[in-house]
C-alpha cells in the first residue's frame, strides 16, 4: 500500500501526463458552459459527486506522501468541479419547468439560483471540504505511519466509488434525449478519457487489471489499482458511442432541418431527442380550445353574477 520507490521512467512519465491531463480537464468544461450560459444536459450530481470525492482521493495522496503534483490534483479537480457546479445552479433553467415528475426532483435543487447565492453556497462547500479533508489527514496519519492500513484502504475505496458514480448521472440525461448527448463538452470529455488512459499505461494496462484484480480483490477498488481508470474509460467511451449512434440515427432527420431552414429540435419527428418535450401542434391547438373554454366559462360566470346582483 505503501508509494513505491523504484518507479520506471516510462510509468512516471506516462503518470505525469495523466495527472496533467486531469488539472485540466474541467476547464474546457467551464469555459463552454460559461459561452452557452447554459448548463441543460449537464447533471449539476455529477460534478458534486465529483467534488466530494476529491476529499477522500486528497486524503490518500497526502497521507502517504505521494509526490506533489498528485497531493495538488485532487484539489484543483474539486475547485474545477465546485466551479461547474456553481454554473449549473445559475445557468440551469429546469427550474422554470412545470411538471416533470418526482424522477426529475433534484434538478429543482441544482437550477435558478443568483450568482451570489451559488458562489456562497460553493465557497462554503469548499470551506467543509477542506475542513473534512484536513480533520480525515490529522487523523489517520499517526495510524498509517504505525503500520495501520485498513482506514486508508478504505478512504481510497469510497474515492474510487464516488468518482465512478459521478460518470453515472449523466445517462439518465442520455435516457431522456434517447441517447443525445446536450451540455456535455467533448473537449472536457476526450481530456478527462486521456488522463484516464495514460494513467492505466503507467499502472501497466488492461493485463495488469487481471492480475491486480485476481491477487488483491477489495484493495483494487482503491486510487493505487488500475479500476478506477478503468471503469472512467468505459463509461465515457459509453458516452461517445451514444453520441455517435445519436448521429448516425439522425443523419436524415439534420439533413431535413438544414434543407428547411430551421433548428433540429424543431422538427416534429425530432421531439424524442429533446428535453423537455416541445408540444406537439395538436397539443398546442387543443391548449388553444381549452382555453377559450376557460375564458367562455369565466365570462359566463360574471354575467351571471351582474344579473342575480340586479
Amino acid at each position: 500500500m505503501a508509494p513505491q520507490t523504484n518507479i520506471p521512467v516510462a510509468a512516471n512519465v506516462l503518470g505525469t501526463i495523466g495527472t496533467v491531463f486531469w488539472c485540466i480537464q474541467l476547464v474546457p468544461q467551464i469555459w463552454y458552459n460559461w459561452k452557452q450560459k447554459k448548463t441543460d444536459g449537464l447533471p449539476g450530481l455529477m460534478m458534486f459527486i465529483w467534488a466530494t470525492s476529491a476529499v477522500p482521493f486528497g486524503v490518500y495522496a497526502i497521507v502517504q506522501n505521494f509526490n506533489i503534483p498528485i497531493q495538488i490534483q485532487p484539489q484543483i479537480f474539486c475547485a474545477l468541479s465546485l466551479t461547474s457546479w456553481t454554473q449549473i445552479l445559475i445557468y440551469n433553467k429546469y427550474a422554470s419547468i412545470p411538471d416533470f415528475g418526482p424522477s426529475h426532483l433534484l434538478t429543482l435543487y441544482f437550477s435558478g439560483y443568483r450568482v451570489w447565492t451559488a458562489t456562497l453556497l460553493s465557497t462554503a462547500i469548499a470551506v467543509v471540504f477542506g475542513g473534512i479533508q484536513a480533520l480525515l489527514i490529522l487523523t489517520l496519519r499517526g495510524p498509517y505511519n504505525d503500520g495501520v492500513e485498513w482506514p486508508m484502504i478504505l478512504v481510497g475505496v469510497i474515492a474510487a466509488i464516488l468518482l465512478a458514480a459521478g460518470l453515472v448521472p449523466p445517462y439518465f440525461e442520455i435516457a431522456k434525449r434517447s441517447g443525445r448527448i446536450v451540455g456535455i463538452n467533448f473537449v472536457f470529455l476526450a481530456i478527462d478519457w486521456l488522463g484516464a488512459f495514460f494513467s492505466l499505461m503507467a499502472l501497466g494496462g488492461v493485463m495488469y487489471i487481471v492480475w491486480h484484480v485476481a491477487l488483491t480483490p477489495f484493495s483494487s477498488l482503491s486510487p493505487a489499482s488500475p479500476l478506477p481508470e478503468f471503469r472512467s474509460l468505459l463509461l465515457e467511451l459509453g458516452i461517445f458511442t451514444s453520441q455517435l449512434l445519436f448521429l448516425l440515427r439522425t443523419r436524415s432527420l439534420r439533413r431535413k432541418a438544414k434543407t428547411a431552414g430551421i433548428p433540429f429540435d424543431e422538427l416534429p419527428e425530432a421531439r424524442k431527442f429533446v428535453f423537455p418535450r416541445p408540444p406537439l401542434p395538436e397539443d398546442d391547438a387543443e391548449a388553444g380550445v381549452k382555453a377559450e373554454g376557460a375564458k367562455r366559462e369565466r365570462r359566463g360566470s360574471t354575467v351571471g353574477k351582474w344579473a342575480s346582483r340586479e
